[in-house]
């Protein structure tokens, strides 16, 4: 809570409204491919005095420009937009900016997005199903170095490692099923976050291909998901994640 006092030592004008800000406000950036839910977002954060809205952009590729001129603290960013996606421009910032914050705002309840958001980088990933005057508390939250997960998604995450954890327990007396060397490959690449057309690129053959090559996999460690297989390559420690 801000005391009165407070913010009248410590206020100035947003650059972009003229609107009383603290001066050591979070610096938001704003990225959704939907302009009225940008808007949206914008009109209910420059309502608070310690947060400064500095910037937008429709999609990735012009997320990564933004973020590179603004310097923002904390980056709300949508997962599926054109260009480049929320994922892959989040990997982008934390390379270019490891200091900013990323919270994931997005319609996707997909676990591999999820996951994949995560490992590039982010900070929480929280669904749109919550009210917008929410976000304002869940920026605040990420900038003073928490993690956010919607409920429902860490539901699902718990769920899922719990089956794992049951189904190698179950399967500890039996010898491991053998990956052949093109599947050891496409594994450590979807562990990677890549998706099957970039493996494509990456090992010189078809999409059809990987995606044969990963039901395969799928099948022969029992799992049912891509996240399964990522984390089934982490724990055999097929490739270090940082």
């Amino acid at each position: 809570m801000i005391r009165p006092d407070e913010y009248e030592k410590g206020k100035q004008l947003s650059t972009n409204t003229g609107i009383p800000v603290l001066e050591d406000a979070i610096r938001v950036l704003i990225v959704d491919d939907h302009a009225l839910f940008r808007r949206g977002l914008q009109m209910v954060l420059e309502g608070e005095p310690d947060i400064e809205v500095v910037g937008e952009a429709n999609d990735g590729a012009e997320a990564i420009k933004q973020a590179e001129a603004t310097s923002p603290d904390v980056v709300l960013m949508d997962v599926r937009m054109p260009k480049r996606t929320g994922i892959e421009a989040t990997r982008a910032i934390k390379e270019t900016l490891p200091l900013t914050k990323i919270l994931m705002l997005t319609i996707s309840d997909e676990e591999a997005d999820l996951y994949e958001a995560i490992k590039a980088g982010a900070s929480g990933y929280l669904l749109k199903e919550i009210s917008i005057e929410e976000v304002a508390n869940a920026v605040r939250s990420v900038q003073a170095g928490q993690s956010l997960i919607s409920p429902s998604m860490a539901s699902k995450l718990l769920t899922e490692f719990a089956a794992m954890v049951k189904r190698r327990d179950e399967r500890n007396s039996v010898p491991g099923p053998r990956l052949t060397d093109r599947e050891l490959e496409v594994l450590k690449l979807v562990a990677k976050g890549l998706n099957n057309r970039d493996i494509g690129t990456e090992l010189y053959i078809s999409e059809n291909t990987v995606k044969n090559h990963v039901r395969n996999i799928l099948e022969k460690l029992h799992l049912h998901s891509r996240m399964e297989a990522v984390v089934y390559a982490v724990r055999e420690k097929l490739l270090d994640i940082k």
